[in-house]
């Protein structure tokens, strides 16, 4: 009987590595279409503006444009490259916000879910969050001196006169 037993586990293990495995493959292959996503909506956004402009009567393309050039735009600008917080999109905002009430504990991928109004219990939706946490670290606007724990970085005093903190 023990021998069935301990053959049994065997078998249960194998079975939850190899789940684990496709779920790593299943969390990647979503990173993966989530960024083409990303890159199509913006396309999307860019083609329509142009489209816009193209349809704008000939008087007005004389002199100075107004709008904005169309050409890549990042939903999360370098942070040297923007005025403030103001050219982070809502949902940015709330993270940084919530991340500066956090303070030195620095803000979770959990926590950040629930911020953006996502189900913390859904491991993608975790993952989604936290993937806009590692954004907002690649283009300076937040640290992680810790794994998982995202923080705002040291406010030179320069900075301590801009709207929101200088963040």
């Amino acid at each position: 009987m023990r021998a069935v037993l301990e053959a049994r586990r065997k078998a249960a293990a194998v079975r939850v590595e190899e789940l684990e495995a496709e779920l790593k493959r299943v969390r990647e292959d979503l990173a993966d279409a989530e960024e083409v996503f990303r890159r199509r909506a913006i396309g999307l956004e860019q083609y329509l503006e142009a489209l816009a402009e193209e349809e704008a009567p000939a008087d007005t393309a004389i002199g100075p444009s107004r709008r904005k050039p169309v050409g890549p735009r990042r939903a999360v600008p370098h942070r040297e490259n923007a005025a403030g917080l103001e050219d982070l999109s809502v949902d940015y905002q709330a993270v940084m916000a919530a991340a500066a009430e956090a303070g030195a504990d620095g803000l979770g991928a959990r926590r950040a879910a629930v911020v953006l109004g996502w189900d913390s219990a859904s491991a993608s939706r975790v993952e989604g969050a936290r993937a806009r946490l590692k954004r907002l670290v690649e283009r300076g606007w937040l640290i992680e001196e810790k794994p998982g724990r995202f923080t705002l970085p040291e406010q030179p005093d320069d900075d301590a006169g801009r709207p929101g903190g200088g963040s």
